[in-house]
């Protein structure tokens, strides 16, 4: 028989402690609910990132893309890449790759070719929806093919059929990109890995097949091997060639003119996150000047890239308003968010008795550290970095119900500028609606934006940026935190130059991008593409208004036309698509679909609306109808837990549970200390 206790006086007290905790978390949750969040519906789990399981069916490899090798040349400020995926079916049955992988933001892809056995197939420029039929039609005809898609312009899919056992694929995708220098610096990105999205209700990609992708949990290595060469070359001898983010290998005379980059083989994982190359010319030069190309058919090109004048400080500042607005999500658990509080250490330390702000934290719903901006006091900063420290990664990622709520609230003065901060991974499918809300509420705040952790999605931290007129920033590790804060300090100061504009003098050029030029922020060159006619002379005049006075910068016309500059026409062509890419985002819908195809198809370009696509002519699969469809899995961006992929793993509490916890901590503390005056053996004085 049991014998029964009679309850001591602290298992009563603890009894009746659980349940007034318990209590006080389910009266404070609806209240902060209600007040403070803003709810948007779950995502279905069928919409949503997914765990890769093997199956252990051996007639079926699911792991076709066996390697990606990159080379990339460099010359002045122009890259030039091929990027092979070599693909191999180890099974016994026919598959169809599908692999979702990112590309640079700055790339214009310009062409593709498929490598089977003896046989070279060059992939043509499509319409996007003609180009899947075509693809269809040679796949259910047992031909090998390739289809190239962009679905974002940093996002694309590749989809290779009928790759029958033993096969093996190389498909070759090239582009070119331009380098713009930052402060003498230049560097050149290549993304290895997509993150993981969440698939918000809200996005007009609420349906897109390609976010239901499947990962690798993190800590898993990839089967797939990864390397990368990089060959650079310039006129000025280049100097302090080095990597944050991968060990390198370097040949070539320090301070010469041509240096060879390779992947030092560490055994670690290098394609988990975005390999970062940087360097500087001799001298810290940034190459300004007019780069020409006669285009065979009377179609020239120019590139002007003009330095801007040195940042002078301004003698006195205006007083701001900061929005601060931080994602929690579930994809920043861990090293993201731990960077990100570095960063806001660094920003909301840094801010002026003078200037007021305010925090909002993000997940599924979203609050405000405070019910309005306050003044910047050591305080009021103190206490707010305290709350930002308690903060944890959970739970989904509602950036646009955030942005909303930040337009929505009142400015503390009126006569104050509002300075919005927006600080996330970008793991979201919402890049459009977030763009259009950004440029149509200009006339309220500028948006600055930072990228934060090893694979940002740079898409949309570049895009919130140029529609708000602000500046990108991403950081890879919390140690960049400090000189990145100390960078957004000297812009938030005074533009570098304002009422920029560009006049032609003895040059006769038409269709330049950017049609209107921004004011400048930082050290970044002024940049024009454009077209010309008749005799390549004069030169490009940049004036503005600096903190000193006007200022006037004349770039000589050489007339030289180099035959070696021909990726101009496919970079001009670029910017004018990301141009009406703009545009169509603020009008909505497709209004810009017809011309954006247009310039795909004549310029060959990868674009929303056209694909590239390879068909091999030879039947190759008899039984094509028994072809299984493969998604390459891909590694977690190093640096992400598995709460990212929300829909497998709960998240931990949101914001507005926060509200909740630090209410009922606080009450436990109080009761904590009423116990420990009531117990008899207690000293007192």
């Amino acid at each position: 028989m049991t014998q029964q206790l009679a309850p001591t006086p602290a298992a009563g007290f603890a009894r009746w402690l659980a349940v007034t905790v318990a209590s006080a978390a389910a009266a404070c949750l609806p209240v902060a609910r209600s007040a403070d969040a803003q709810e948007a519906p779950p995502r279905l789990k069928t919409e949503s990132p997914y765990f890769f399981v093997k199956s252990d069916d051996p007639t079926l490899d699911r792991l076709p893309l066996k390697a990606t090798r990159v080379d990339v040349q460099v010359s002045g400020v122009i890259a030039d890449v091929t990027v092979t995926q070599h693909y191999r079916n180890v099974g016994t049955r026919p598959i169809e790759a599908k692999y979702v992988f990112p590309g640079s933001t700055r790339a214009a892809v310009y062409g593709m070719n498929v490598r089977l056995a003896d046989r070279l197939v060059t992939a043509k420029i499509r319409e996007k929806q003609q180009a899947r039929i075509e693809y269809t039609q040679a796949k259910n005809e047992g031909k090998t093919a390739a289809l190239l898609e962009q679905h974002l312009p940093n996002v694309f899919q590749m989809n290779v059929a009928n790759i029958l056992p033993g096969d093996d694929v190389r498909v070759e995708l090239r582009y070119t990109e331009l380098l713009v220098p930052q402060a003498g610096n230049y560097q050149f990105v290549f993304p290895t890995v997509v993150g993981p999205r969440y698939n918000s209700p809200q996005s007009g990609q609420a349906q897109a097949e390609w976010v239901a992708k499947p990962y690798l949990p993190a800590g898993e290595a990839s089967e797939t091997t990864f390397d990368i060469h990089v060959a650079l070359t310039s006129p000025i001898g280049i100097k302090e060639v080095r990597s944050e983010s991968h060990a390198l290998e370097l040949t070539g005379d320090a301070g010469g003119q041509k240096v060879g980059v390779a992947l030092r083989k560490t055994g670690g994982t290098d394609h988990n996150h975005d390999f970062i190359l940087d360097w500087r010319l001799a001298g810290d030069r940034v190459e300004s000047g007019v780069l020409l190309f006669q285009g065979p058919q009377g179609e020239n090109f120019f590139l002007a890239m003009v330095e801007p004048p040195k940042h002078v400080p301004a003698a006195a500042t205006s007083p701001r308003e900061y929005i601060f607005v931080v994602d929690i999500s579930g994809s920043m658990h861990g090293f993201p968010l731990q960077t990100a509080k570095a960063l806001l250490r660094e920003l909301v330390g840094s801010l002026k008795p003078s200037n007021r702000f305010n925090v909002l934290l993000f997940a599924g719903s979203n609050r405000f550290l405070a019910p309005q901006p306050v003044p910047a006091t050591r305080a009021n900063i103190e206490q707010a970095i305290a709350t930002i420290e308690r903060m944890g990664g959970g739970g989904s990622t509602e950036l646009i119900p955030a942005l909303k709520r930040v337009y929505a609230e009142p400015k503390a003065a009126a006569d104050l500028s509002r300075t919005v901060v927006v600080v996330t991974d970008g793991y979201v499918t919402v890049e459009r609606e977030a763009f259009e809300l950004v440029r149509r509420n200009l006339s309220q705040a500028n948006v600055f934006a930072f990228g934060i952790g090893s694979s940002v999605n740079r898409h949309l931290i570049e895009g919130i940026a140029r529609a708000g007129m602000g500046e990108p920033f991403v950081i890879t590790t919390a140690a960049e935190a400090p000189a990145q804060a100390a960078r957004f300090r000297r812009m938030i100061e005074s533009p570098v130059l304002t009422g920029v504009k560009a006049k032609f003098e003895g040059l006769d050029v038409y269709d330049v991008e950017p049609p209107q030029l921004p004011d400048v922020l930082g050290e970044r060159p002024v940049i024009l593409f454009g077209k010309w006619r008749g005799q390549p002379r004069g030169s490009v005049v940049i004036e503005g208004l600096g903190a000193d006075g006007p200022y006037r910068n004349a770039i000589a016309v050489d007339g030289n036309a180099s035959q070696d500059t021909g990726a101009l026409r496919y970079l001009w062509a670029r910017h004018r698509i990301a141009g009406l890419s703009d545009q169509e985002s603020l009008e909505g819908g497709d209004a810009q679909k017809a011309r954006i195809t247009e310039l795909g198809l004549r310029y060959n370009l990868l674009t929303q609306y056209t694909s590239f696509l390879a068909v091999d002519r030879v039947v190759r699969n008899t039984q094509p109808a028994d072809t299984a469809s493969v998604n390459q899995p891909s590694p977690m961006p190093q640096g992400v837990s598995n709460l990212a992929i929300g829909a497998e793993v709960p998240g931990t509490p949101e914001p507005e549970t926060w509200g909740a916890m630090l209410l009922t901590l606080s009450l436990l503390a109080m009761l904590a200390r009423r116990a420990r005056r009531a117990r008899p053996d207690r000293f007192t004085s």
